[in-house]
């Protein structure tokens, strides 16, 4: 497959989608131009420069940094078409109307580069309709490509062929989605609502419609179907409102348009409630009112039998909560079984999707594994609906669902497929399985996409059954214990998994990390640091240091600092180069850890920072050495009589205030990343690229960096922080420990009692952060930090 360059990409449309696309396509730094309708009034490009300004007041936010705003060219339809002609792929996201979309096509094509791939981001209308009114020459490189909102921070994309698309033009769509935007794609085929959005918003109407048979309360509800029942969060009602009702509305209506024949079709009426609320402006989140309503402090439900909003807070019964935390098979069977409502509820929607997705699998998706991976990726369920049915026993809750159809208890009477009870899936006993996932509509069993793309995935999302290879027992293994793996996949390059929860640093993983470095350096050509999952490390584990210090106080907590400490330098010195592959969160010990590698390669989608404060101690384990070195070495690099303090206030403050990064792109500006370190868009190519950076510096022929000895600010550094924090704790804006605790990190990362401009080790200053730590966790205030996060998971303000 010839390669598909992306130089610039031109988004048209300066809607929500539209610019939060180009709010991505900024972040992963391509070049990128946005286009609108001329301002009537004003400059002409008021109508994105209003969008664009508006990018950095959303929340989430959709910009990795507000900064990233400035990277997005902006442009209108009068004035600037021609700049489409430098453009290699076009998105068009304006607003759901075929005809607008249809006459922008018209307007656009005579500008349109011969190569260019030009695509319609839509949640459901037809992409053949659409390639109509295009020229005949720009139909083999059109094509639908379906973002989810919001577009930065939802993995998955539906990519969706017209009759004429090229099948290289969805590979090389494909490919720069996965690598370059980050994202999971799915093909979808081109039917109303594409693969996750019928599926989903078909489950949100049947929840509907089982909740009101029920009569359960929208809370209530919320609670069953959110983290409990392994999906999102924000349960059903609650997503509603955030998606907003007449976004939903819409979605519906597509379905109620285009799918006379579906014998699902009596439950894509619009239910009255919701006709209701729309008829009064209660959209949900963006008009303040929906499902829910925020009253003051409080969150107020609605009643539907009065219409008016009550008291909300509604919860799952303890019982019914009980059995959602059995195996699968035991689950269900558990649900059905039960006569509580809620349990006979929670048994209904999921055989109502179960019932859903094996009717529709033959129409809406090449295989079960896209209907399984998009409602993973696009509602937030820990397994898709086949994945769950398989794990719970396939032939035994196929039965089940088929008795309930005889009976009239389903949503619709449509039998249920014959492959589901014959052939290759009842003899398999699932639709996934080694030999890939089943496509009724070709009656057979369907591998992966073998896309050159795909090479970058060491090990790409498993689904139940389909024998995936788990990462923490892959590989050739050369040490453990309880809480590290250390393995390699190829013989070169040595990989460290911490396997703690959240990945916290102990006494266990210490010993793991020296060992992982000296395995590396004696037959590797470097180290990975990575993990599976969405956390690098969330930090020191304190729980496993207390019984130490009720053993032998501050001096044990001192010798185990010292053993960490240590290793901290072990790494940065290490003979062979040690790469941290960061995801998720790298706190506290984990940022320190991350900062000691020779380089770093983060998933866009890290929250780096030193967190020490919360718990009312300091960073121990050379966070604040890293910070006065690198100002020492900024100062020294740009001019050899720097003021010191110059380069020291941010990391200061960063630590004083346990800033946390929004992004790997914010962390790199406030110092935690350097500019050498890489970011990478997408969480499943982290350990390839780490390992491509191991292999590259090795063969560059890497050698630690020497011994740092460095210059300090000194006591004159330390008393202009100490003014500022003066002013601060007098009035009334930190806490007395919280001046306590800033004083002290303050005076480690100034060196101490020093001249100003005096050059020390980085043990003399980790000397200084033992000190003060040990100094620390005997303090009252802090050991009420300390307990409180142990006992609560969240910071005490004392």
């Amino acid at each position: 497959m010839s390669r598909f360059l992306v130089r610039k990409v031109a988004v048209l449309g300066a809607g929500v989608m539209g610019a939060q696309i180009a709010a991505h396509l900024a972040n992963v730094r391509v070049p990128v131009v946005l286009f609108d309708l001329p301002a009537k009034e004003g400059p002409k490009n008021g109508i994105v420069s209003k969008a664009v300004e508006g990018l950095k007041k959303l929340k989430p936010a959709p910009l990795a940094v507000a900064d990233n705003a400035a990277l997005i060219q902006q442009a209108n339809y009068e004035e600037h078409l021609e700049l489409l002609q430098d453009c290699d792929l076009i998105i068009e996201a304006i607003a759901e109307r075929l005809d607008w979309k249809l006459d922008l096509y018209t307007k656009i094509a005579p500008h349109v580069a011969s190569h260019a791939i030009v695509a319609s981001n839509t949640s459901g209308l037809s992409i053949g309709k659409l390639a109509e009114v295009l020229p005949e020459v720009l139909r083999p490189r059109f094509c639908g490509i379906h973002f989810f909102n919001p577009p930065r921070y939802m993995y998955l994309v539906e990519l969706i062929p017209a009759p004429a698309t090229q099948p290289q033009v969805l590979d090389q769509l494909e490919a720069f989605v996965t690598t370059h935007l980050g994202k999971g794609v799915v093909r979808a085929k081109d039917t109303p609502n594409f693969v996750a959005n019928r599926v989903g918003i078909a489950g949100m109407m049947a929840t509907m419609i089982e909740a009101e048979k029920f009569g359960l309360s929208v809370d209530v509800v919320d609670d069953l179907t959110g983290k409990k029942l392994g999906r999102a969060s924000s349960g059903t009602f609650r997503t509603a409102d955030v998606v907003g009702l007449d976004t939903l509305a819409h979605v519906v209506k597509t379905m109620q348009d285009n799918l006379h024949d579906d014998p699902f079709y009596a439950t894509y009426a619009t239910p009255p409630v919701l006709a209701g609320l729309i008829a009064q402006g209660a959209l949900g989140q963006k008009s303040g009112a929906g499902f829910y309503k925020k009253v003051g402090k409080d969150i107020q439900r609605l009643d539907p039998a009065t219409a008016s909003y009550v008291s909300g807070g509604g919860k799952a019964d303890e019982i019914v909560a009980r059995m959602l935390k059995k195996p699968a098979a035991e689950r269900l069977k558990l649900l059905r079984e039960s006569s509580n409502p809620q349990a006979q509820f929670l048994w209904a929607i999921l055989r109502d999707s179960f019932h859903y997705v094996a009717v529709h699998l033959h129409s809406v998706a090449d295989t079960a594994r896209e209907v399984d991976f998009a409602m993973r990726w696009g509602f937030g369920q820990q397994q898709g609906p086949f994945e769950l049915w398989q794990a719970a026993g396939w032939t035994q809750v196929a039965k089940w669902i088929e008795e309930d159809i005889a009976a009239g208890k389903a949503l619709s009477s449509a039998p249920l497929p014959r492959w589901v009870f014959e052939g290759p899936v009842a003899e398999h006993g699932g639709v996934h399985g080694p030999q890939g996932s089943w496509s009724a509509a070709e009656a057979c069993f369907k591998p992966r996409t073998a896309l050159p793309v795909y090479a970058r995935q060491a090990f790409p999302e498993a689904l139940v059954g389909d024998g995936s290879p788990a990462p923490l027992s892959a590989g050739t293994e050369e040490f453990r214990n309880d809480e590290i793996r250390v393995w390699s996949l190829d013989g070169e390059v040595l990989i460290a998994s911490i396997t703690a929860k959240l990945h916290l640093i102990s006494p266990a993983v210490t010993e793991g990390l020296l060992k992982a470095v000296e395995i590396a350096e004696a037959r590797y050509q470097g180290l990975v640091i990575w993990s599976p999952d969405d956390v690098f490390s969330a930090g020191a584990n304190l729980e496993a240091l207390m019984p130490v210090f009720m053993m032998k106080g501050a001096k044990g907590i001192a010798g185990e600092e010292k053993k960490l400490q240590d290793a901290m330098l072990r790494v940065r010195y290490a003979q062979v180069p040690v790469v941290a592959a960061m995801r998720g969160l790298a706190l506290g010990g984990g940022c320190e850890l991350a900062v000691h590698c020779a380089r770093r390669v983060a998933h866009m989608e890290s929250y780096v920072g030193l967190v020490e404060v919360g718990v009312g101690l300091l960073p121990g384990a050379g966070g604040l050495t890293y910070i006065a070195r690198r100002a020492a070495e900024m100062a020294a690099a740009g001019n050899a009589n720097a003021d010191i303090l110059a380069f020291l206030k941010d990391g200061f403050t960063n630590a004083a205030t346990a800033k946390v990064s929004t992004s790997a792109v914010e962390a790199r500006q406030i110092g935690y990343l350097l500019d050498s370190d890489l970011i990478v868009p997408n969480k499943d190519e982290l350990l390839h690229v780490a390992s491509a950076q191991v292999r590259a510096m090795a063969a560059a022929g890497y050698r630690p960096p020497q011994q740092a000895r460095f210059a300090v600010a000194g006591r004159s550094g330390l008393a202009t922080i100490m003014g500022q924090l003066v002013n601060m704790r007098d009035g009334g804006f930190i806490s007395a420990h919280d001046f306590h605790l800033a004083r002290l990190i303050a005076e480690v990362l100034c060196g101490g009692e020093v001249e100003a401009g005096s050059v020390v080790t980085e043990e003399y200053v980790m000397a200084l952060e033992r000190k003060y730590f040990c100094s620390l966790i005997e303090h009252p205030k802090t050991q009420e930090r300390v307990m409180g996060m142990l006992q609560t998971g969240k910071p005490v303000r004392n």
